[in-house]
């Protein structure tokens, strides 16, 4: 084991390594990967940071969108037009010299067009063969399909 060390200490590698430039090369490359390393910090951290300023920016400018709706709203509040609408669904009531026809139920519900359920679709798979049923149960199990019930 001494020996080996011997033949290492020797060795013109190592030798090299004790020339003053090659020390100096080698602290300018720590100093420099340190830098290089602090400098990706910052980059990362700033990159960070305007990220998170652009979301800030972005829930700003809908948050700004929020508070014009609801001027426009409150504006459109302030009108006539929304009072006589409002007073005309409400209260029934409406300007001088209009008269209000009063429908009962059943006569406007006789021109309406009755709502019909759809009809229930039949399945055919009753309809097809058992080899064919099978294949498909297992190819819906293989490709985890919810099969028929």
């Amino acid at each position: 084991m001494l020996e080996k060390l011997k033949t290492f200490k020797n060795h013109p590698w190592f030798a090299q390594f004790r020339d003053v430039r090659a020390i100096g090369l080698v602290a300018f490359l720590v100093i420099a990967l340190m830098v290089s390393w602090s400098g990706t910090k910052v980059i990362q951290r700033n990159y960070d940071l305007q990220r998170q300023i652009s979301e800030l920016q972005q829930e700003n400018s809908v948050q700004e969108l929020a508070n014009n709706n609801v001027k426009l709203e409150n504006q459109y509040f302030n009108t006539d037009q929304y009072l006589e609408l409002k007073a005309r669904q409400d209260f029934g009531l409406g300007l001088p010299g209009e008269t209000e026809l009063l429908v009962p139920k059943e006569v406007a519900m006789k021109y309406v067009t009755p709502f019909s359920e759809p009809a229930p679709v039949v399945s055919s798979a009753a309809q097809r063969p058992a080899y064919q049923r099978n294949f498909e149960a297992w190819i819906d199990f293989f490709l985890h399909r919810p099969g028929e019930l």
